[in-house]
């Protein structure tokens, strides 16, 4: 649900100007601009190929822009790499859910965790000395719901729940922002209303940026929504706003637009 005034009155987490990725003679991106604040829900939805995951890739600078530039608390972090903007706290899920497969729920968050060690490449210590890191990837297990599964392989977990592991192993890195890739595909209701809930008791926390196609989800989250198409902006404002814009009825939400 759309955050008080106050929240969203607080400074950008997230900015982006003008920001544009090319390959070639087309534009994946082009001049896209946005702020995504702490304690909002900021939804980029749009049709396939619209270029809501190349602009994901490029906040989280696992692609650097051609042109434009990235804002994070007011700094500019254009062209950093991406562990340089993981350390200053932008966590992402990816569409593909990215996890180990053969560990156990905690082992992931605590390969997770032990990312925002100083000492990370000391490798004559176990894991398990640091207290520190433990308790970080405990805590994020703890808040998606998966304490009682903290010591099973993730292989032997539903769909939804390994989609909850991909989280918890973001929020054991201790972000500020969340970029979160589509979460939901390939969930059936049940598991969608579940991560649906995270997402909803996260975002008092976090500046999120959601990528989803569930439209549902979307309006039942998002305190802003922004619509691609093309790669350039086509609406962005409010979902009450975007759901009323004749473009985006005609362009994405079809013309019947959202009941």
């Amino acid at each position: 649900m759309p955050m008080s005034d106050a929240m969203t009155n607080s400074g950008n987490t997230l900015e982006t100007r003008a920001l544009s990725r090319h390959f070639g003679g087309l534009s994946a991106v082009d001049r896209v601009s946005l702020k995504c604040r702490m304690g909002t829900v900021h939804a980029v939805i749009g049709p396939n190929g619209a270029g809501k995951s190349t602009l994901v890739n490029l906040l989280s600078s696992d692609l650097q822009p051609s042109e434009g530039q990235v804002f994070l608390d007011g700094d500019d972090i254009t062209g950093l790499a991406p562990p340089q903007v993981s350390l200053l706290g932008v966590g992402r899920s990816y569409q593909k859910t990215n996890i180990f497969l053969p560990f156990t729920v905690f082992e992931n968050c605590r390969i997770a965790a032990q990312s925002r060690l100083a000492t990370s490449m000391r490798f004559f210590r176990t894991a398990h000395s640091y207290r520190s890191v433990s308790d970080a990837a405990m805590r994020a297990v703890e808040q998606v719901g998966l304490a009682d599964r903290a010591d099973e392989q993730v292989d032997s977990l539903s769909h939804g729940e390994q989609r909850q592991v991909e989280i918890a192993m973001t929020l054991a890195t201790n972000p500020r922002v969340l970029l979160l890739d589509e979460p939901l595909a390939g969930m059936g209701a049940e598991e969608s209303s579940q991560i649906i809930d995270l997402l909803r008791s996260l975002a008092s926390n976090h500046a999120i940026l959601l990528v989803e196609h569930d439209m549902d989800a979307v309006f039942s989250l998002a305190d802003t929504l922004t619509v691609m198409v093309n790669g350039a902006v086509l609406e962005s404002g409010s979902p009450d706003i975007v759901r009323a814009s004749r473009a985006v009825q005609v362009a994405y939400l079809g013309e019947h637009g959202h009941e």
